[in-house]
């Protein structure tokens, strides 16, 4: 859809939601991907920026898209570290794995069990996001972003959209015009990020000027590389990276190799990985996620 065509056909409210609730929801390079933004987090682990999410750009029928990944240790010492084929629809063999893991017990505390709650998948969210202010790093001001984040704030995107009382107005956060900005405040609890007192300002458009907001619009970033097949690595390679990272030997099945490893003393599971831990777990609603993530196991155990 051309900018000429964006106010006359914004996404409804209606049209957003019901697409949240349908979806109901690769290895990380190490070099830095200069089209992500993400706030700065100080020693004491607080944290604020100001932010807008945006429409979706052309082409694409909604503003953000989700996608899921793995990433843990193995006891080779190595990192998985790669998104989930589970995100386009097909089978996982890191999910596969966990499936077989999780049935090995009926007890929670089992070494199997906590083997496949190390290797859970992870939810995120991605959006284009115009910084509007970013006191920490004041040269992101002013420009086009995409942003990752988890369960917390998209939990907080669908309560604007679809507030819990009678005496809260239904509001678009990535219209141009009827939007709002997005004050992350960040701080630590129990030595996790937190992301609670996070939350939108009275609505008001980004700009009057509609040659500024054309030029916001054509500057969005395609967001098709977290949903299209072809930015996946297969089940096979994979499977084969995998196997590296946890040792496994291809004549041996490879539920009976991790329930070994999962019984012998491994490392810790959340220490840093060679990524920023707002990368790992978007700082993370690891705890928000974790009723999705027993969904998920209760899932695979009925399977």
């Amino acid at each position: 859809m051309s900018f000429a065509n964006l106010k006359r056909n914004r996404n409804s409210i209606d049209k957003l939601v019901a697409a949240a609730e349908a979806t109901g929801g690769g290895e990380k390079s190490s070099y830095k991907d200069e089209r992500m933004w993400k706030p700065t987090i100080d020693k004491m682990g607080n944290g604020y920026a100001v932010v807008r999410f945006l429409p979706a750009a052309e082409g694409q029928d909604l503003p953000w898209v989700r996608y899921w990944d793995h990433g843990f240790k193995g006891p080779t010492g190595k990192w998985y570290i790669e998104r989930s084929l589970t995100s386009i629809g097909q089978e996982d063999p890191v999910g596969a794995l966990n499936s077989k893991l999780w049935n090995m017990s009926d007890d929670d505390k089992s070494p199997t069990r906590k083997q496949a709650r190390d290797q859970k998948r992870r939810l995120h969210h991605v959006a284009n996001v115009l910084v509007v202010s970013d006191p920490a790093n004041p040269d992101n001001e002013g420009k086009v972003f995409m942003y990752q984040f988890g369960k917390k704030i998209f939990d907080k995107i669908m309560d604007a959209m679809q507030p819990q009382y009678a005496d809260e107005t239904p509001m678009n956060p990535f219209d141009f015009w009827d939007g709002a900005n997005f004050k992350i405040k960040i701080r630590k609890v129990d030595g996790w990020v937190n992301y609670d007192k996070s939350e939108f300002d009275s609505p008001t458009e980004l700009s009057a000027n509609e040659a500024y907001l054309e030029g916001v619009y054509n500057t969005l970033h395609p967001l098709s590389e977290f949903t299209d097949p072809k930015f996946y690595k297969t089940y096979a390679e994979l499977e084969k990276k995998m196997n590296d990272v946890l040792g496994l030997q291809s004549e041996m099945p490879m539920a009976q190799q991790a329930m070994m490893n999962a019984e012998s003393p491994a490392p810790v599971m959340r220490e840093t990985p060679p990524q920023t831990i707002e990368e790992m777990t978007t700082a993370s609603d690891d705890t928000e996620e974790e009723e999705d993530t027993m969904s998920y196991f209760a899932k695979l155990a009925n399977s």
